[in-house]
């Protein structure tokens, strides 16, 4: 009966980690020189609709992180992670 109950408990237990890993969480890469930019992405964003720019480029649409003054937490920040897309950040924060 306790190997029965202590089998459950560490089911439970594993199946509850893996639904919690890492979803959201940024792992930062690291520049040439050693140094990261990103600081972990913004959890807060919103959808941006499908639009055309003045010049007729067509932008799809996307998600991104909500304005919040800093550029070091948003998706295309060097060091962070698209949760959407998976894709890294390349840009370097200007502010």
């Amino acid at each position: 009966m306790k190997k029965l109950i202590f089998a459950l408990a560490l089911a439970i237990i594993s199946a509850t980690s893996v639904s919690a890993q890492n979803y959201g969480t940024i792992q930062p890469t690291f520049g040439g020189n050693g140094s990261s930019s990103g600081i972990g992405s913004n959890p807060n964003s919103h959808y941006v609709s499908p639009y055309t720019r003045n010049d007729g480029t067509q932008v799809q649409g996307h998600y991104q992180t909500n304005p919040n003054g800093t550029q070091l937490d948003n998706y295309g920040t060097r060091g962070n992670q698209n949760p959407y897309t998976g894709q890294y950040g390349t840009h370097s924060p200007r502010y």
